[in-house]
């Protein structure tokens, strides 16, 4: 099977919907004459013109609401941010106006669309630029959040997500859009909503999304030589969140362990314990661990940032705590 990119993935699900729908169309800054600030669309302008691949002013807040306004008419608008972190400027028509559209209109307006972009660290881009706000957006009623972790899964998703319906917070890794991965060349989706057993082991479950599954293959590969069978879950939608096959996992492991790169309060890990303690507590053998972000700010040296996010040594020695009990 071909290797592409992350940003090629995702380049041609959207060319392969945007050619079946003409009613789909590209919105955000430099996606047009730019070629993307990650050289995502790249190419798009070229084939689908300037009426459906459109550049927009730095106005985050305008160009969402734009957005939102096309898909209560009957359009499909893919909204790049070039950040996550930018989307706090449209974060209100996000919140209060796609997400909750369906609902108070009694189903008389929907808000078809997909709101995505990169998010999390990526290096020293400072505190601002370098934040995580799945769990934010998993919050609120009316959205769906995809996060992807490989090329293949980043094109079937977005495939998916873009004919789902409904509003979705569809987030990239910033730092992987070079990362490469086998993608068929025939078309296909994967099913939002729906974890994807990894690999399979049998003495703890670990848990986790989008970048951070890197370092739990990294941490896979320790925890074998040291006789540890770690079984191995991608949660790829972190709403709706697949609870049913990580408590079927917990069943046969009795033991988890949950890597976010998130801060601690209000994570989906939290909510991930939550539920597991609710409906499988009685399978559990160890307590449940969890690796998080630090609950500060991101700090800029280098050494502080990898202090800062979950690592390898952290996940093999969580694993280790609970494997060994």
């Amino acid at each position: 099977m071909r290797e592409i990119q992350f940003r090629e993935a995702l380049r041609e699900a959207m060319n392969e919907e945007m050619r079946e729908n003409d009613r789909i169309f590209l919105i955000g800054e430099e996606v047009a004459d730019y070629n993307g600030a990650y050289k995502v669309s790249q190419g798009m302008l070229a084939e689908f013109g300037p009426k459906r691949v459109i550049d927009t002013p730095i106005a985050e807040l305008g160009f969402a609401g734009i957005a939102v306004g096309a898909a209560m008419n009957g359009l499909i608008p893919i909204v790049e941010f070039m950040t996550f972190n930018f989307s706090l400027v449209a974060i209100d028509q996000i919140i209060n106006s796609a997400a909750k559209m369906n609902s108070m209109t009694g189903g008389q307006y929907k808000c078809h669309m997909v709101f995505r972009g990169p998010t999390g660290s990526a290096g020293q881009l400072g505190a601002q630029h370098s934040q995580n706000f799945e769990n934010w957006y998993a919050n609120t009623p009316g959205l769906k959040v995809v996060v992807p972790s490989n090329p293949y899964d980043a094109k079937g998703l977005l495939k998916a997500s873009i004919k789902d319906g409904n509003p979705i917070i569809f987030m990239e890794s910033e730092q992987m859009y070079g990362y490469k991965g086998e993608v068929p060349e025939d078309p296909y989706t994967i099913q939002l909503g729906k974890a994807h057993i990894v690999k399979e082991g049998t003495d703890v479950t670990i848990v986790s999304f989008g970048k951070m599954m890197l370092r739990v293959y990294e941490a896979e590969a320790a925890l074998t030589e040291a006789g540890i069978s770690a079984e191995i879950i991608d949660l790829r939608t972190v709403r709706p969140l697949d609870h049913e096959t990580i408590i079927n996992s917990i069943k046969k492991t009795n033991r988890l362990v949950i890597v976010e790169e998130a801060w601690p309060l209000a994570s989906i890990s939290g909510e991930i314990t939550y539920q597991v303690q609710r409906h499988g507590f009685d399978y559990l053998d160890a307590p449940i661990r969890r690796i998080t972000t630090k609950d500060t700010p991101l700090p800029y040296a280098p050494t502080l940032v990898e202090a800062f996010l979950p690592s390898v040594a952290k996940i093999v020695e969580a694993a280790k705590s609970v494997a060994y009990k």
